[in-house]
């Protein structure tokens, strides 16, 4: 995993206007993501070790070396492999990519790389001699952005006005869907594996459909995509779960009172950080489906006990799940397994 820097021949003082970078904050212990430690137990470090085995390190290099076999040198193998070996790169993808190779993985089985490729010198162009009308609504919303990641914390530090520019890019790039506050998740995880100009185009590819279905309708006016999901959701749960939809109907409980930023964010608002990463490397493989299945899994998880808790109390356990129930390897097979 990485901190994205801009472009060595991007000059800083041009960028996200005349702003002066704050004080850098004081040093404080981080998680093996860089979040900043909490006093209190940290859900995204607990998730990710409490069920670990003894011997995972020397595992994870094995995984790496086939990772590295099926890539081969900067992506060069990629395709030959995805062609021959499908269902070993699903069955891979969802055990969950290296850490490591994370960012170019992403670019490669989401399209973005060829992109970039195709659009040499474009992102520059953006960044450097366009204006957007949302730069006012992007520098008010940066900081919100994973506040608790050392490489953001800084006020319009370096990790601050990387999302600047990716997102003042985008915004100028596609102009009918411009700019929308739950992009900055999007763009801001992007930028942990990879560098501005990469995860410009990994956002191009997402919301534009280069592998996938497009996403762009989630953040048109009025979330018009957003509003189907939803929707579909609610219909999922009442042939899925028909038990837990009947107390939703009877509590009135919609998808819209907690499943929205699922959709819109993929899960990168509020849910741990590696829970996140497992179900984006599976996202950018599979498309949206995993979305909706990750959902299902989770309350299909915690159905017995939500089906006990009046309105206010379930609203509250569909914005707070438990521990338990966050967990990649006990969330992630139920997800898989349902059609």
């Amino acid at each position: 995993m990485r901190g994205a820097t801009t472009q060595d021949d991007i000059d800083m003082k041009q960028i996200g206007g005349d702003f002066e970078p704050g004080p850098v904050p004081p040093y404080k212990p981080v998680d093996r993501y860089g979040f900043v430690k909490s006093d209190q137990v940290n859900p995204t470090v607990e998730v990710s070790t409490k069920f670990k085995p003894s011997n995972e390190q020397e595992r994870e290099q094995r995984r790496v070396r086939k990772w590295r076999k099926m890539i081969g040198v900067g992506g060069t193998d990629w395709k030959r492999y995805v062609r021959r070996k499908p269902n070993v790169v699903k069955r891979r993808i969802r055990k969950g990519i290296p850490d490591c190779l994370r960012g170019l993985v992403w670019q490669l089985i989401s399209g973005s790389r060829d992109l970039l490729l195709m659009h040499q010198g474009v992102y520059e162009q953006l960044v450097l001699y366009e204006t957007s009308a949302s730069e006012l609504d992007i520098i008010r919303d940066i900081s919100r952005t994973f506040p608790s990641h050392v490489f953001f914390q800084q006020r319009h530090g370096p990790g601050q006005r990387s999302l600047y520019n990716v997102l003042k890019a985008y915004s100028v790039y596609d102009r009918e869907v411009g700019y929308v506050q739950g992009m900055g998740f999007l763009a801001g995880l992007l930028l942990l594996y990879m560098s501005e100009e990469d995860a410009f185009w990994l956002m191009v590819a997402l919301l534009k459909g280069a592998v996938n279905a497009p996403m762009e309708g989630l953040y048109l006016v009025g979330l018009p995509l957003v509003q189907q999901y939803l929707s579909q959701f609610e219909r999922l749960v009442k042939e899925q779960l028909p038990r837990l939809g009947a107390h939703f109907d009877q509590e009135m409980i919609n998808p819209s009172m907690y499943a929205s930023q699922w959709f819109i964010t993929v899960f990168s608002y509020s849910f741990p950080f590696p829970l996140a990463l497992r179900i984006w490397d599976v996202f950018l493989h599979e498309g949206v489906k995993v979305v909706f299945k990750v959902g299902l899994a989770l309350l299909k998880y915690c159905q017995d006990d939500l089906v006990k808790l009046p309105f206010e109390k379930l609203v509250h356990a569909l914005r707070n799940f438990p521990d338990d129930a966050l967990n990649p390897d006990v969330l992630l097979p139920l997800a898989y397994s349902i059609k």
